[in-house]
């Protein structure tokens, strides 16, 4: 039988349908209009928290919070050690409380219970990876070529003010993984969460504040993106804006920033190839490739929705993955048994079931789902079927444009030549899975994708340690690793001479 999680008295603050604030300068406020806009339980449709509009004056603040806390101290000015102390202390409260984080972002945004859950290592892992980055910051000493006697080195600086906007589908991870790259640069951040799900960035700000964090390095600015995130993208306090979210979001945002000529990182869309080759393990690869797809609702950048399978297993891959897609159970997220939760919104939810009437239209096939859940529990939230369309051309808008939804498009190939060029035949280039047991061609197909992940007899993982980006439409810089790190700091050359 099915077991609902209850709330924990920790997070009841949150989800009592109470008015919620953002943080600046270390203080939770209004905005400055006072207006406000509901966020809801996407399993239930009702209300969780009321939460302020921030809009340009409420940036306005952020930032000068922000700006004193980099320029004048503390933070710019703390010895790595001490910065280092304090994100550890944070890592540990996420530890301690990640249930209790786990069941608000389930609260918020639908994902079940259990993939939150599994965030855990995760969450501290990245926390705890940054913090170790902290003090292993370093430049180089350069030999020059230039007549006379100079001494070369270079210094890595921390680029000042970061605004970070972050997407709704996996909301703590989403802000450890921007905030905890920041700080461990030395950067001071305003954050705009997604208007969606912005309740456990709120308490992960606070719990910043609890490990001590100065006030005033780490704002939250609760609103919508066009109002709020806007505004920030503009701002010529802003030295830099980290995006995760949407292509179309991410252009607007390099337009807005191009007038400060601001530095811009960008973890965008995709419509990521997951290929299946006749010596698959089937028994890894269904399972697989039906998760690379329906993963949270399909609602995941890198997901796998574009598969192809090579003709001689196509029927009965589909055959398997369609039986494999049925059995799943689409529920409430805080059901423990639940592995599919609702869409995030209503709009989502008419995003998604519009691409059902499309993929029809344009002559694909659905092999299962397809629709709208509606009986019973289902008629309160956004839920919809997994659903796989077959007869799908590479051409077909199901098959270029990203859905966010639980939808796969399963397209056969007959060579190893024609797979390829269907699969690098996108504007996105963030994710790509590969599925054989032949180590050579595995090899040949990581070298031939062009994208910035590839997944082989496997999908989705990820590590702290390791970077995370996409080519081409799907944005640049990385996030994970060094790399990520590096995108926060500047690099400053110093030429000394000595004689």
């Amino acid at each position: 039988m099915p077991q609902e999680v209850s709330v924990p008295s920790a997070i009841e603050r949150f989800v009592t349908g109470g008015l919620a604030s953002m943080l600046i300068d270390g203080a939770f406020v209004p905005a400055v209009s006072s207006e406000t806009f509901d966020t809801l339980n996407p399993a239930t449709g009702q209300l969780l928290a009321r939460l302020p509009a921030g809009d340009a004056p409420d940036v306005d603040r952020a930032v000068a919070a922000a700006r004193r806390a980099f320029d004048d101290g503390p933070w710019s000015t703390m010895k790595p050690f001490d910065r280092q102390r304090i994100m550890l202390r944070f890592a540990d409260l996420v530890e301690s409380r990640h249930e209790d984080l786990a069941i608000l972002d389930t609260l918020d945004m639908g994902a079940p219970i259990q993939r939150m859950r599994g965030n855990l290592r995760r969450a501290v892992g990245m926390a705890r990876f940054y913090a170790g980055l902290t003090t292993a910051l370093r430049g180089e000493t350069i030999t020059n070529s230039i007549p006379g006697d100079f001494h070369t080195q270079t210094l890595r600086e921390p680029v000042g003010v970061v605004g970070a906007i972050i997407p709704w589908n996996n909301p703590h991870i989403a802000f450890i993984w921007k905030v905890g790259a920041a700080l461990a640069a030395g950067c001071t951040v305003v954050l705009k969460p997604a208007e969606e799900a912005s309740l456990s960035a709120l308490w992960l700000g606070e719990m910043l504040l609890e490990a001590g964090l100065p006030d005033g390095v780490v704002n939250v600015v609760t609103g919508y993106g066009e109002t709020a995130g806007a505004a920030l993208s503009v701002h010529p306090g802003v030295d830099k804006i980290a995006f995760t979210g949407s292509t179309a979001t991410g252009q607007a945002i390099v337009r807005a920033a191009a007038g400060t000529l601001k530095r811009v990182t960008l973890e965008l869309g995709g419509k990521s190839p997951n290929i299946v080759f006749n010596d698959a393990d089937l028994d890894l690869a269904v399972p697989g490739a039906a998760m690379a797809a329906f993963t949270n609702s399909g609602q995941v950048c890198s997901a796998g929705t574009r598969l192809f399978v090579e003709r001689g297993i196509y029927n009965d891959f589909v055959q398997a993955m369609s039986s494999y897609t049925d059995a799943l159970t689409v529920g409430n997220g805080l059901d423990d048994t639940t592995q599919l939760g609702p869409l995030v919104s209503q709009t989502q939810l008419e995003r998604v079931t519009d691409y059902f009437d499309v993929g029809r239209a344009e002559g694909a096939a659905v092999y299962t789902g397809g629709a709208r859940l509606t009986e019973g529990d289902y008629a309160k939230g956004y839920f919809v079927a997994p659903t796989i369309f077959t007869d799908v051309d590479n051409d077909m808008r199901v098959a270029k444009e990203e859905i966010f939804g639980p939808v796969v498009s399963v397209m056969a190939f007959d060579d190893y030549e024609s797979v390829i060029k269907l699969a690098n035949t996108s504007p996105f280039g963030l994710g790509g899975g590969v599925w054989t047991n032949d180590l050579t061609k595995a090899t040949r197909t990581v070298g031939a994708l062009r994208t910035g992940t590839v997944w082989v007899n496997c999908y989705g993982q990820m590590d702290p340690a390791v970077p995370f980006g996409g080519y081409r439409m799907s944005g640049y810089g990385r996030e994970g690793g060094v790399e990520h790190v590096n995108e926060f700091l500047e690099t400053k050359s110093v030429w000394t001479q000595t004689h």
